[in-house]
Protein backbone atom coordinates (compact mmCIF):
# COMPACT_ATOMS: atom_id res chain seq x y z
CA UNK A 1 0.00 0.00 0.00
CA UNK A 2 1.48 3.38 -1.01
CA UNK A 3 0.63 6.97 -0.36
CA UNK A 4 1.20 9.75 -2.65
CA UNK A 5 1.06 13.17 -1.84
CA UNK A 6 0.11 15.32 -4.95
CA UNK A 7 -0.63 18.69 -2.70
CA UNK A 8 -0.28 20.65 0.32
CA UNK A 9 3.70 20.07 0.08
CA UNK A 10 5.60 23.03 0.47
CA UNK A 11 2.32 25.21 0.86
CA UNK A 12 -0.67 24.77 2.68
CA UNK A 13 -2.69 24.57 -0.26
CA UNK A 14 -3.67 22.17 -2.99
CA UNK A 15 -4.80 19.34 -0.57
CA UNK A 16 -4.29 16.07 -2.24
CA UNK A 17 -3.36 12.61 -1.29
CA UNK A 18 -3.54 9.38 -3.21
CA UNK A 19 -4.11 6.16 -1.65
CA UNK A 20 -3.01 3.08 -3.69
CA UNK A 21 -3.93 -0.07 -2.15
CA UNK A 22 -2.36 -2.38 -5.25
CA UNK A 23 -6.05 -2.84 -6.56
CA UNK A 24 -7.92 0.25 -5.86
CA UNK A 25 -6.83 4.01 -5.81
CA UNK A 26 -8.75 6.24 -3.58
CA UNK A 27 -8.10 10.30 -3.53
CA UNK A 28 -8.15 12.01 -0.62
CA UNK A 29 -9.42 15.73 -0.81
CA UNK A 30 -9.04 17.28 -4.02
CA UNK A 31 -8.10 21.21 -4.00
CA UNK A 32 -6.78 23.86 -6.03
CA UNK A 33 -3.82 25.89 -5.26
CA UNK A 34 -4.23 29.23 -4.39
CA UNK A 35 -2.34 31.99 -3.29
CA UNK A 36 0.80 33.48 -5.13
CA UNK A 37 0.72 32.97 -9.08
CA UNK A 38 3.51 30.34 -9.05
CA UNK A 39 1.28 28.26 -6.62
CA UNK A 40 -1.85 29.00 -8.91
CA UNK A 41 -0.14 27.43 -11.78
CA UNK A 42 0.26 24.29 -10.31
CA UNK A 43 -3.73 23.63 -10.93
CA UNK A 44 -2.63 23.86 -14.72
CA UNK A 45 0.02 20.83 -14.45
CA UNK A 46 -1.43 17.67 -15.63
CA UNK A 47 -1.96 15.22 -12.41
CA UNK A 48 1.00 12.80 -11.69
CA UNK A 49 -2.01 10.08 -11.56
CA UNK A 50 -4.34 9.78 -14.84
CA UNK A 51 -8.05 10.71 -13.13
CA UNK A 52 -9.56 7.89 -14.64
CA UNK A 53 -7.48 5.60 -12.76
CA UNK A 54 -8.74 6.93 -9.81
CA UNK A 55 -11.65 4.14 -8.06
CA UNK A 56 -12.79 7.32 -5.75
CA UNK A 57 -12.22 10.68 -3.66
CA UNK A 58 -13.06 11.35 -0.49
CA UNK A 59 -13.45 15.14 0.85
CA UNK A 60 -12.32 16.44 4.56
CA UNK A 61 -14.55 19.85 3.68
CA UNK A 62 -15.62 22.32 0.87
CA UNK A 63 -13.00 25.08 0.73
CA UNK A 64 -11.94 25.29 -2.13
CA UNK A 65 -8.11 24.02 -1.28
CA UNK A 66 -9.56 20.87 -0.31
CA UNK A 67 -12.43 20.63 -3.00
CA UNK A 68 -11.70 23.18 -5.90
CA UNK A 69 -9.78 20.70 -8.20
CA UNK A 70 -12.76 18.22 -8.37
CA UNK A 71 -14.72 19.70 -11.81
CA UNK A 72 -11.03 19.40 -13.22
CA UNK A 73 -10.37 15.72 -11.97
CA UNK A 74 -14.33 14.99 -13.66
CA UNK A 75 -13.45 16.87 -16.52
CA UNK A 76 -9.98 14.48 -17.01
CA UNK A 77 -12.09 11.15 -16.57
CA UNK A 78 -12.81 10.41 -12.85
CA UNK A 79 -15.89 8.47 -13.33
CA UNK A 80 -16.20 7.23 -9.32
CA UNK A 81 -18.19 9.24 -6.69
CA UNK A 82 -16.53 11.61 -4.42
CA UNK A 83 -18.00 10.95 -0.84
CA UNK A 84 -18.49 13.83 1.65
CA UNK A 85 -20.75 14.93 4.33
CA UNK A 86 -23.95 16.01 3.99
CA UNK A 87 -22.65 19.65 5.00
CA UNK A 88 -19.77 19.43 2.68
CA UNK A 89 -22.15 18.52 -0.45
CA UNK A 90 -24.50 21.77 0.55
CA UNK A 91 -21.23 24.06 0.43
CA UNK A 92 -19.81 22.49 -2.56
CA UNK A 93 -23.16 23.52 -3.97
CA UNK A 94 -22.14 26.90 -3.53
CA UNK A 95 -18.77 27.04 -3.63
CA UNK A 96 -17.64 25.16 -6.71
CA UNK A 97 -20.54 27.35 -8.87
CA UNK A 98 -19.04 30.90 -7.39
CA UNK A 99 -15.74 29.49 -8.61
CA UNK A 100 -16.34 28.86 -11.72
CA UNK A 101 -18.59 32.36 -12.04
CA UNK A 102 -15.56 34.05 -10.73
CA UNK A 103 -12.55 32.24 -12.84
CA UNK A 104 -14.40 33.15 -15.89
CA UNK A 105 -15.14 37.17 -14.81
CA UNK A 106 -11.65 36.98 -14.13
CA UNK A 107 -10.52 35.07 -17.78
CA UNK A 108 -13.11 37.98 -19.41
CA UNK A 109 -11.12 40.64 -17.68
CA UNK A 110 -8.08 39.42 -18.40
CA UNK A 111 -8.65 39.13 -22.68
CA UNK A 112 -10.88 42.74 -22.10
CA UNK A 113 -7.03 44.04 -20.67
CA UNK A 114 -5.08 42.18 -22.82
CA UNK A 115 -2.22 41.50 -19.89
CA UNK A 116 -2.32 37.75 -19.87
CA UNK A 117 0.10 35.99 -22.27
CA UNK A 118 -2.44 33.74 -23.27
CA UNK A 119 -4.88 34.20 -25.85
CA UNK A 120 -7.57 33.73 -25.18
CA UNK A 121 -7.36 33.59 -21.65
CA UNK A 122 -9.41 30.66 -20.24
CA UNK A 123 -10.48 29.72 -16.76
CA UNK A 124 -9.82 26.19 -15.02
CA UNK A 125 -13.03 24.92 -15.10
CA UNK A 126 -16.78 25.74 -16.75
CA UNK A 127 -19.90 26.23 -15.13
CA UNK A 128 -20.80 22.60 -16.84
CA UNK A 129 -17.62 21.29 -15.67
CA UNK A 130 -19.13 22.04 -12.00
CA UNK A 131 -22.66 20.82 -12.59
CA UNK A 132 -20.95 17.09 -13.96
CA UNK A 133 -19.19 17.09 -10.30
CA UNK A 134 -21.91 17.75 -8.26
CA UNK A 135 -23.51 14.73 -10.07
CA UNK A 136 -20.73 12.90 -8.42
CA UNK A 137 -20.70 13.64 -4.75
CA UNK A 138 -22.33 11.03 -2.19
CA UNK A 139 -23.01 12.84 0.64
CA UNK A 140 -22.99 10.71 3.84
CA UNK A 141 -23.16 11.23 7.79
CA UNK A 142 -20.71 11.83 10.41
CA UNK A 143 -20.13 8.31 12.51
CA UNK A 144 -21.58 5.97 9.66
CA UNK A 145 -18.94 3.78 7.98
CA UNK A 146 -19.30 2.90 4.17
CA UNK A 147 -17.49 1.73 1.10
CA UNK A 148 -15.54 4.26 -0.40
CA UNK A 149 -14.87 0.73 -3.10
CA UNK A 150 -14.34 -3.18 -1.90
CA UNK A 151 -11.76 -2.98 0.30
CA UNK A 152 -11.69 0.29 1.46
CA UNK A 153 -13.75 1.50 4.01
CA UNK A 154 -14.47 5.12 5.53
CA UNK A 155 -15.93 6.96 8.20
CA UNK A 156 -15.98 10.79 8.58
CA UNK A 157 -15.99 12.38 11.87
CA UNK A 158 -16.77 16.13 13.03
CA UNK A 159 -13.48 18.44 12.63
CA UNK A 160 -15.23 21.35 13.75
CA UNK A 161 -12.88 23.59 10.89
CA UNK A 162 -16.25 24.37 8.90
CA UNK A 163 -20.02 23.47 8.35
CA UNK A 164 -19.66 19.79 7.21
CA UNK A 165 -15.91 19.65 7.59
CA UNK A 166 -14.43 15.99 8.97
CA UNK A 167 -11.58 13.84 10.16
CA UNK A 168 -11.53 10.88 7.54
CA UNK A 169 -10.67 7.35 8.86
CA UNK A 170 -9.56 5.42 5.84
CA UNK A 171 -9.37 1.26 6.60
CA UNK A 172 -7.71 -0.91 4.11
CA UNK A 173 -5.50 -4.57 4.07
CA UNK A 174 -6.02 -4.07 8.30
CA UNK A 175 -4.40 -0.71 8.22
CA UNK A 176 -5.80 2.32 9.84
CA UNK A 177 -4.96 5.83 7.64
CA UNK A 178 -6.49 9.11 9.34
CA UNK A 179 -6.64 12.61 7.70
CA UNK A 180 -7.18 15.06 9.91
CA UNK A 181 -8.22 17.74 7.06
CA UNK A 182 -8.20 21.33 9.12
CA UNK A 183 -9.25 21.00 12.41
CA UNK A 184 -11.70 23.89 14.02
CA UNK A 185 -11.24 24.68 18.19
CA UNK A 186 -12.16 22.74 21.02
CA UNK A 187 -14.84 25.78 22.46
CA UNK A 188 -15.82 27.49 19.73
CA UNK A 189 -19.31 29.69 19.84
CA UNK A 190 -20.85 28.09 16.92
CA UNK A 191 -19.17 24.91 15.51
CA UNK A 192 -19.21 21.53 17.31
CA UNK A 193 -15.36 20.75 18.68
CA UNK A 194 -13.66 17.88 16.50
CA UNK A 195 -13.89 14.63 17.61
CA UNK A 196 -11.28 12.24 18.34
CA UNK A 197 -11.01 9.63 14.83
CA UNK A 198 -13.19 7.26 14.38
CA UNK A 199 -11.80 3.73 16.05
Amino acid sequence: MQLQFLGATDTVTGSRYVLDTGRDRVMVDCGLFQGYKTLRLRNWDPLPVDPASLDGVVLTHAHLDHSGYLPLLVRNGFRGSAYCTMGTAQLCGILLPDSAHLAAEDAAYANRKGFSRHRPTLPPYTSADVEHALRRLGPTHYGQHFTVVPGVEAEFSRAGHIVGSAIVTLLAQGQRIVFSGDLGRQHDLVMRAPEAEAG
